[in-house]
């Protein structure tokens, strides 16, 4: 199963401590004396940076909000999960027969940790430009487009699959109010299901405050569900 250099083909890297690249893909329930947690929180920190200066440089013209929304739907677990999928990390990783019976290969957080680790260890040995070439390579082939448009889309569509499972009606969004100069107007909009006011988000367009509105009531109703 732990072919270690099947995921380093994938990668396009090729790691010259293998320890290295064992370590990134330890999960804490193996019991060793080592662990991916601290490659995790480097990885975290260096794909944060190396994701800002990827959107910095594609996209120009974005102020720092739109940035750092961006930024923000790449750089969080289920964005790492798709990646880490898509190399099919959860076949590598070193996990406890319990976890492992937990189904901990399939878990989002276990994943997403593990990509991180994984780019904690490729900096360490061999800096940042090779990291940015493996993300920005594995960004641009996972996702389809990379824009605003594209990256909170999946927000309205996950909660109107959630309100119509349980509900049998789709959520209604409502033009709340307009705020600022023409050439700097914020919307804000309400996402209403049933009737009921979910939440309400600004944005620089009605698209966009969708998106944001639906996010939040996306998230009540998850719990509200529970």
């Amino acid at each position: 199963m732990n072919n270690l250099q099947t995921l380093q083909q994938r990668l396009g890297y090729q790691f010259h401590n293998t320890k290295l690249l064992i370590e990134a893909l330890t999960h804490k329930s193996y019991k060793q004396p080592y662990n991916n947690e601290r490659l995790e929180f480097l990885g975290d920190a260096v794909l944060d940076l190396v994701v800002g200066e990827y959107l910095y440089k594609k996209f120009p013209k974005f102020d720092e909000g739109d940035l750092s929304k961006m930024r923000a739907s790449l750089v969080n677990e289920d964005g790492f999960t798709l990646l880490a999928n898509y190399l099919r990390l959860g076949e590598h990783i070193f996990l406890s027969n319990a976890e492992e019976n937990n189904n901990g290969r399939n878990k989002n957080s276990l994943l997403a940790n593990a990509y991180e680790a994984v780019m904690g260890a490729i900096y360490l040995e061999s800096g940042l430009e090779s990291v940015r070439n493996i993300t920005v390579e594995l960004l641009e082939h996972v996702h389809e487009e990379i824009s605003l448009d594209s990256l909170f889309k999946d927000y309205k569509t996950s909660l109107q699959e959630l309100t119509q499972a349980h509900y049998g009606i789709t959520p209604d969004y409502q033009l709340v109010a307009a705020h600022g100069p023409d050439h700097k107007k914020e919307f804000e909009v309400a996402a209403f299901i049933d009737g009921k006011r979910y939440s309400s988000a600004l944005g620089k367009s009605k698209k966009h405050a969708q998106q944001e509105a639906a996010k939040i009531a996306l998230d009540i109703l998850s719990k509200e569900l529970k």
